[in-house]
Parts: C-alpha cells; sequence; structure tokens
C-alpha cells in the first residue's frame, strides 16, 4: 500500500491489519552497533497498548514484540530491523453488521471510494492499531537520540474543555490520561467516563516538549523540521491541527512580541518554538497537536450503506472514549523518527 512508509535516511514501514494475524515494523537506516533489545522497546509498546485503564478500550492486546532481523548479539547489524506482534484479541465477526455501512468519521466511505474494496473489520490500515509499528520504530529511533542527548516527552493538556493549569513532568505517567496538571487529570477522567456511559467521546490536545537537539537540524525550503514534523504528526489517524511556539496565538502578536530577540547568551525567549526558518535553534522545541473526539461511538447516528440507501448506525464494540491517552508515545514516537532522519541528513550533509 502506498503511503506506508515513511522517512529518506532513517525509514520506518508499517504492515497489517486492525484484526489480522499481526502488526508490525520494518526500520531501514538503523545505526549498526547500537545497544538495543526487545525489553527497551517493550516499555514503550506497553504505554500505548490497548486495555490500560477504564478511560482505553477494553481490547486485550499485550504487545509483545518480537525481532525477526537486524539485531544479532544484542547489537543492531545495519541491516533492516523488522519487529512483529501479534494480534492476540481479534473479533472481525463484531462488525459483520456495519460491513456495507459507512461509519461516519471513519475512513470507511474514503478507502471505499479510492481502492473498491476495504477491509472492515476495525478499519484494517485505517484502525489506530496501526500505530503499533510506528511506535516500535519510534523506540529504536529513540535509542539513537538519547546517545545525542535528546529527549523527548508529550502528554496531555486538554480533554475536552477542561485544561491544565500547571505542569509537574513527574505525574505524567502516574494518571491514566497522562496529563501534566493532577487536578486537571483527575476531572478529565470523570468527563470521558461519563461520555462513555452515555456512548459518547471527546478529544483534547497533547503537547510535546523536545530537548537537546542541536541548533542547525532541518532543511530549508520544502523540508523543513516543523514542515515534517508535522507531516508526521498529521499522519496519525486521530490529529486534525499542529501548532509550533506560540502557534495560532502569534496571529495577533505585534512583530516586536513574537520575535525571539538574542544577546551574547542566546535567545531571551522562544516564541518560535525553537525552530526557525524551518531549522532548529537549539532551544526547547513546543508543538501541540489537537486530536478529534473518537469516532466510534454507540449513540445513533446517519449514513448511507454502500448501495447509497440510508440508515442509522450505532458502532458498538470496544473503542477508547479519548484517544489522548494513548496518542501520547504515538506523537512520541513519531518525533522520534524525524529527529532521527534529520540528523542522519544533517550528518551526510557535513560528509
Amino acid at each position: 500500500m502506498a503511503g506506508s512508509t515513511f522517512g529518506e535516511r532513517f525509514k520506518i514501514t508499517t504492515f497489517g491489519e486492525s484484526h489480522g494475524v499481526a502488526v508490525g515494523v520494518i526500520v531501514d537506516g538503523v545505526t549498526p552497533g547500537m545497544e538495543i533489545d526487545e525489553a527497551y522497546i517493550q516499555v514503550q509498546m506497553d504505554r500505548r497498548k490497548p486495555g490500560q485503564s477504564s478511560v482505553t478500550t477494553p481490547r486485550k492486546e499485550y504487545d509483545t514484540i518480537r525481532i525477526l532481523s537486524g539485531v544479532f548479539e544484542g547489537r543492531t547489524t545495519g541491516a533492516p530491523l523488522s519487529i512483529q506482534l501479534q494480534n492476540t484479541d481479534m473479533r472481525p465477526e463484531a462488525y459483520s453488521d456495519i460491513k456495507l455501512l459507512y461509519r461516519p468519521g471513519h475512513a470507511d466511505f474514503t478507502y471505499d471510494q479510492k481502492y473498491g474494496h476495504r477491509d472492515y473489520r476495525g478499519s484494517g490500515r485505517a484502525s489506530g492499531r496501526e500505530t503499533a509499528g510506528r511506535v516500535a520504530g519510534g523506540a529504536i529511533a529513540r535509542k539513537s537520540l538519547e546517545g545525542r542527548g535528546v529527549s523527548i516527552v508529550a502528554y496531555t493538556t486538554q480533554v475536552g474543555d477542561i485544561k491544565c493549569e500547571t505542569f509537574d513532568e513527574s505525574i505524567i505517567e502516574k494518571n491514566p490520561v497522562r496529563a501534566c496538571d493532577p487536578e486537571a487529570a483527575v476531572k478529565m477522567v470523570e468527563k470521558i467516563e461519563a461520555l462513555s456511559a452515555i456512548g459518547d467521546s471527546c478529544g483534547g490536545i497533547v503537547e510535546c516538549r523536545i530537548r537537546g537537539v542541536a541548533p542547525g537540524i532541518g532543511e530549508p525550503t520544502f523540508d523543513k523540521l516543523d514542515a515534517e514534523l508535522a507531516k508526521a504528526m498529521l499522519s496519525i489517524g486521530a490529529v486534525k491541527g499542529i501548532e509550533f511556539g506560540e502557534g495560532f496565538a502569534a496571529a495577533s502578536m505585534q512583530g516586536s512580541e513574537h520575535n525571539d530577540a538574542m544577546d551574547k547568551n542566546g535567545f531571551l525567549t522562544n516564541h518560535a518554538g525553537g525552530i526557525v526558518g524551518g531549522i532548529s535553534t537549539g532551544e526547547e522545541i513546543i508543538f501541540r497537536v489537537a486530536v478529534k473526539p473518537t469516532s466510534s461511538i454507540s449513540s445513533p447516528q446517519r449514513t448511507i450503506n454502500k448501495e447509497g440507501e440510508e440508515r442509522e448506525i450505532r458502532t458498538e464494540g470496544r473503542h477508547d472514549p479519548c484517544i489522548c491517552p494513548r496518542i501520547v508515545p504515538v506523537v512520541e514516537a513519531m518525533a522520534c523518527l524525524v529527529l532521527e532522519d534529520h540528523y542522519k541528513r544533517q550528518a551526510a550533509l557535513h560528509g
């Protein structure tokens, strides 16, 4: 399937369907000799896997990875590194009643228009399950970036109309919504559970901070670092928008306010979010993504079937009432992939 490969010098190709035999990823361009083991990758997989709490889908996938190639005696060989995750809790029969109906908000209609045939079992390739391969590939990139002194952390800052008012990085992995504000986290859980009880869902905002990126990373014109990060984030099915630094608030600022002045010690502010002219400044890279409400809801909705006839549909099954908690590690993974690719481009530029 065209569009399943991402990256230039460090690239991934994901494979598999939501209710197929397995999902996974092939990673190419991995630096040889890097220490890596399944346990390191598994940490990231466990953050993304379903069934973590009352605010995520109850589907039980352990997402235990298996490295098939590219690693020998605990080190990467430089060959393509392939990782597979066996699907264990598939229930394709749950979709038989709606296989001819187009679910609102899903890619059912558009996939049918493009290919003339689609995998209706939990959306196939359009399912969020596809991101498991991204997280596995992103873990390989993360390992390399750690050696460069780069760290990446994402977290939920808003669920529905509830916003975080404080930032405490230490509590992100200690609450089910991965929020940076403990008080807001409690309210977020309550909101998600209340909506789930009536068959509805909500969206939110996830912020990402990237520290330790050297200045000069990124390409001019079409392959700007922020443009590449934007493409990476918008390739995640639930993401509908992205902003860097001050983002859309910059539209109401004056140049004298938004410009990041400098002195002999460096930048005095970081309104640009760590990227200027598509190239990293060395400051913290900050961006936020808007996550849409989960499309799969049990509330009745209007739609049509494959023949164009009007119908009512209820999407029953096991779905996340809010995608933010599980999209956090996906956002981090995609950021890792972009940065590792651009570090390799920079290395090639300077020989």
